[in-house]
């Protein structure tokens, strides 16, 4: 190992690392790169992009093809073994055994690891202080909450400390207030010189690492600090605030100018990039309403990082174009929630949720892990039955009209629900038909299907085989493919890459102009933005219901004056958690 800058020791080297998989393109071609003690090293890029396969080889689970990989001193090649007991390894998908409880869990990772047994009592006890899951020793990990579910990982991948950690996406589904425990306990590693890698979709977290490794396609795009590739497009980062009426139709207006390569909303304004070009923003932008202001911001990381992969998918939606279903104009709710109440034995889930949801409206349900938003939404979808109140679809009553509310909304499963062992186009087959489409009908819409989410290449590919990304395209396009009033999109984005999610914004943006109804969970705080309004959902009760720039206002204060999506969600269950303690 050799010295790096300030005082860092270079823990891992790789040159010219090539991995391929059959016949298909290098899922990493010639990539060279170091990671080093005391840092943390995001880990970014689209789906399929190779985070995973390099992550893996680090680990020496798998080995290059061409060229060379040095972990801590030892050739992943020769010393794979050496590498294993010196590293702590954490993967994407929960690896943990759900039948087991937390301290089982512990037990049989410190069988495995080698941690001697007069060892165990005191690491056990300083990793579940570490982690708080001190609490939570004897629960089953399959009943975890998604954040717990990742510090007990973390907790396993840190039995025998090591020198080097390598974390593949550990905020995926995961809350915010988690995602900060999770990151703050990192931080104190990578503080006592421990090296990190982590992989990451959110751009947030990136900004925060020392360094990042920027993949795309298998190859190194980016190496560095995060700060010189934001410095990229220093000037041309723009907030158009001032907008009258809705901020979605407006957004979608100036993705299509042909100055702008990437835009978001942002609280009450909207934020957009700059292709590079002459001239003062506000006089490049076509688009602008009359009375909007257009004012130079401060650059992000993720407006380098989605310019530097080319800019995002624009604001045209061609799902959105081709729906032809009337939307009602009864004027009544689509969507409605009285008193709903689910109680599983003596633990209450869900405890007198309501609110009505319009036509033509985005409503968030947000909420930390295991506060009741996902059995919430399962009962508005007919999955399962409330204890007490009422859920009504499209003005069907879910408890006596199930079937009929079904036929009427698209949901979208927060796991991956589709069938694995059949292929792409077998599985809309499936759907078309279970949804009642006339075979005409049913190769109409799986044909429109395949071409607007690019799914052409796949159509004979087992679903379970498809990357992240290409598998919500496919589970979007099967919730869709009979023109629903209602879509129920429980965490859809998760785990996707930024490019991915602003195309998914895109057409649900689109079909929300077209009268569709949309009822949304994420822990994405940038995309809960989207929502007309929102229910704060914590303990199995909604402690806040407004619109976004509401939930900020609540609790903005002279220190903050102007608060993320993300300071009010932390905040608000803060008081919650204040007014329960002083009851």
């Amino acid at each position: 190992m050799t010295e790096a800058a300030a005082g860092k020791v270079v823990f891992a080297r790789f040159e010219a690392v090539t991995k391929r998989f059959g016949t298909a393109d290098p899922a990493l071609d010639a990539v060279t790169g170091s990671i080093f003690s005391g840092e943390i090293t995001g880990l970014v890029g689209p789906d399929g992009a190779g985070k995973t396969t390099l992550i893996r080889l680090l680990t020496g689970l798998m080995l290059p093809e061409a060229g060379s990989i040095d972990v801590l001193g030892h050739d992943s090649r020769r010393d794979s073994a050496a590498i294993q007991a010196a590293i702590g390894y954490m993967p994407q998908r929960f690896g943990l055994y759900e039948d087991l409880s937390v301290i089982e869990n512990l037990r049989l990772y410190a069988d495995l690891r080698g941690l001697p047994r007069q060892e165990r009592p005191a690491v056990f006890e300083h990793l579940l202080t570490f982690t708080d899951l001190k609490r939570f020793t004897d629960r089953l990990a399959g009943r975890l909450s998604g954040g717990m579910k990742q510090k007990l990982g973390l907790a396993c991948a840190l039995l025998k400390k090591p020198r080097l950690l390598l974390l593949d996406e550990p905020g995926v589904g995961v809350d915010p207030i988690s995602r900060r425990d999770l990151w703050q306990m990192v931080a104190n590693l990578a503080a006592e010189g421990i090296g990190v890698v982590w992989s990451t979709a959110y751009l947030d977290e990136a900004e925060a690492c020392d360094r990042v490794l920027l993949l795309d396609k298998g190859k190194l795009l980016f190496a560095g600090p995060p700060r010189e590739l934001t410095g990229r497009v220093a000037g041309r980062v723009v907030r158009v605030s001032g907008i009258d009426g809705r901020r979605r139709q407006a957004l979608a207006h100036l993705l299509d100018d042909p100055a702008v390569t990437d835009g978001v909303i942002q609280g009450a304004s909207l934020r957009l990039v700059l292709r590079p070009g002459e001239g003062e923003p506000a006089d490049r932008l076509g688009a602008v309403p009359a009375e909007a202001r257009v004012t130079t911001v401060a650059p992000r990381f993720e407006d380098a990082y989605v310019d530097h992969l080319g800019g995002g998918p624009g604001g045209r939606s061609v799902l959105a174009e081709a729906w032809h279903a009337p939307a009602a104009t009864d004027g009544r709710p689509v969507i409605e929630a009285h008193g709903l109440t689910k109680r599983f034995g003596d633990f209450t889930a869900a405890d007198r949720i309501s609110f009505d949801i319009g036509r033509g409206e985005i409503f968030g349900l947000l909420g930390p892990n295991g506060a009741g938003k996902s059995t919430t939404f399962k009962m508005l979808c007919g999955l399962l039955k409330p204890t007490a109140g009422e859920g009504h679809v499209a003005g069907f009553n879910l408890r006596r009209d199930a079937a009929e509310a079904r036929n009427r909304l698209g949901y979208m499963a927060q796991k991956f629900s589709l069938y694995g062992d059949l292929s792409v186009g077998q599985n809309l087959d499936f759907f078309a038909g279970v949804y009642g489409l006339s075979r005409a009908r049913r190769r109409e819409r799986t044909a429109l299907m395949v071409s607007i989410f690019d799914l052409g290449a796949h159509l004979g590919q087992s679903a379970k085989e498809l990357p992240l990304g290409l598998k919500q395209r496919l589970a979007l396009a099967c919730a869709v493919i009979h023109e629903p009033e209602a879509l129920f999109l429980d965490e859809p984005t998760s785990g996707v890459d930024p490019i991915t999610r602003r195309e998914f914004w895109t057409h649900i943006n689109g079909l929300v102009e077209k009268g569709v109804t949309v009822l949304v969970t994420t822990h994405f705080m940038d995309e809960a933005e989207y929502c007309d309004r929102i229910s704060l959902i914590y303990r199995g009760q909604s402690i806040a219901l407004g619109s976004p720039d509401d939930l900020k206002a609540s609790v903005a204060t002279a220190a903050l004056a102007d608060p993320t999506m993300e300071d009010a969600f932390v905040e608000l269950v803060r008081r919650s958690d204040a007014m329960r303690s002083e009851s």
